[in-house]
């Protein structure tokens, strides 16, 4: 079996040499223990830990090597993810993840995106990106560890911070209605939107499972307490402190938009599963096929002349 041929410059000059492979059957799966990077820095308890490990997990479980590994996020508690990560990733700007992991993910077919962020880089200052990215149906999945609460700059009114709660920015308490997470991401033309919270692992990984094979943009809500700042905001959703875990009905149909949103609609703590799960062409396949057809109007020609017949369209 021959071996592929990478480029590595060196001073100016490209010299060809065989990139060590191993045919797929044969490669071990990764470790943890080669998966983790630099220590997390969260505060002790936080929701955000359950979501690493279950990443952690889910790589360990796919067999999926660093090269196949992508990792992106914006800014926020939840979004240092990438530095814990031994993998390819970024950690990009403020609400800005999104359309940096849509390039990635049109351009780089082989490779499946995660980005992960929190409610206030997902639905504040990255609002419009989350509106885009689903509507546009970019195959990557997106999971939001949502807090209701800014606790990187301690303790600051989110978008999705319920009404009444007390914070810096809001000593009276708030007054701004919430965005529902759920219903937005529906609205927008999501094609595949869950819903789980970290306090319940073995959902958290079926959520993940689910939205990683799905064909096009898939979401994925996880309540995420933040101890330091929002301590029990979501008890009623934890059997162990007196809660109750929900699960979506069996008989709801995930195709129907309609019932999805009803069931996004419900009071706290609602339902947790897959509201709404369809398959439609996505950003990737469509774009696929104008490149496809755009290349076989110049087909046979050098690169030079294709350059040259846009110059003669100029003219």
């Amino acid at each position: 079996m021959s071996s592929p041929i990478t480029e590595i410059p060196q001073r100016g000059n490209i010299t060809a040499v065989p990139a060590p492979t191993l045919p797929a059957s044969d490669r071990k799966g990764l470790s943890k223990k080669e998966l983790v990077a630099d220590n997390p820095t969260w505060c002790p308890g936080c929701g955000d830990f359950s979501v690493l490990a279950l990443y952690f997990k889910l790589i360990e479980k796919r067999k999926m090597w660093h090269e196949k590994i992508t990792t992106v996020a914006g800014i926020g508690c939840s979004s240092r993810f990438p530095y814990f990560v031994q993998a390819h990733g970024a950690h990009y700007i403020h609400g800005r993840a999104l359309p940096f992991a849509s390039g990635i993910s049109l351009s780089r077919p082989d490779l499946h995106v995660f980005v992960f962020g929190g409610d206030g880089d997902a639905f504040s200052i990255g609002g419009n990106h989350f509106n885009h990215t689903a509507r546009k149906n970019i195959k990557l999945t997106y999971v939001v560890m949502d807090n209701w609460v800014y606790g990187l700059t301690k303790k600051q009114t989110s978008p999705t911070s319920p009404l009444g709660f007390k914070s810096k920015t809001d000593t009276w308490g708030a007054v701004d209605y919430p965005i529902n997470p759920m219903k937005q991401a529906i609205a927008a033309g999501a094609t595949f939107v869950a819903r789980t919270t970290h306090t319940n692992p073995a959902h958290v990984m079926q959520m993940m499972e689910a939205a990683m094979d799905h064909d096009g943009f898939s979401f994925v809500e996880c309540l995420s307490e933040c101890v330091e700042f929002y301590e029990g905001a979501f008890d009623a959703s934890n059997p162990r402190k007196g809660g109750v875990f929900n699960l979506v009905p069996a008989d709801h149909d995930v195709t129907n938009e309609m019932a999805a949103y009803k069931l996004a609609d419900e009071p706290f703590p609602g339902s947790f599963g897959i509201f709404y799960k369809v398959n439609k062409p996505t950003k990737n396949a469509k774009e696929t096929g104008i490149n496809t057809a755009a290349m076989e109007k110049v087909k046979g020609l050098k690169p030079w002349q294709i350059l040259q017949k846009t110059f003669d369209r100029m003219k």
